[in-house]
């Protein structure tokens, strides 16, 4: 079967950057079960998939546009040390807020001055392409 949308998918992956870091793969482990066109996966990820047929072992690259966006300065933003939890105020801590509409937002400690902790609110992923190897195990 080839995969289109309203079709059920297994399949493996293994999601790397740039450098080779991996970081992410289920090979080894439980395959991902999705099914195809309902926007589960990112955009540029079921855009290579479409068409694609049980057994298929394929590379693909994916896009910043296609995949978590490019990185936004509107997303970082300097807050005074008095409103972040002590545990927050070094760099690399993660730092949990409340969006516009109620959401809550993860927040990356990118520098800490005297006053002020920067906090970037960039998918840690923003702004980088995606490597992935992907096996198709099963089209339904």
């Amino acid at each position: 079967m080839i995969i289109v949308p309203g079709k059920t998918v297994v399949l493996t992956y293994t999601l790397s950057l740039d450098n080779g870091q991996v970081i992410d793969t289920n090979v080894g482990d439980k395959p991902l079960t999705y099914i195809h066109g309902e926007e589960v996966l990112l955009f540029g990820i079921e855009q290579k998939l479409e068409g694609k047929r049980t057994g298929d072992s394929f590379r693909v690259s994916i896009s910043p546009e296609d995949g978590f966006g490019e990185k936004s300065e509107d997303a970082v933003f300097d807050i005074p040390l008095e409103e972040i939890p002590e545990e927050g105020r070094k760099k690399g801590a993660v730092v949990t807020a409340v969006g516009p509409q109620g959401q809550e937002l993860e927040g990356r400690v990118t520098s800490v001055s005297t006053t002020a902790a920067t906090l970037d609110f960039n998918h840690p992923l923003a702004g980088k392409t995606l490597y992935l190897e992907i096996t198709v195990l099963q089209v339904n």
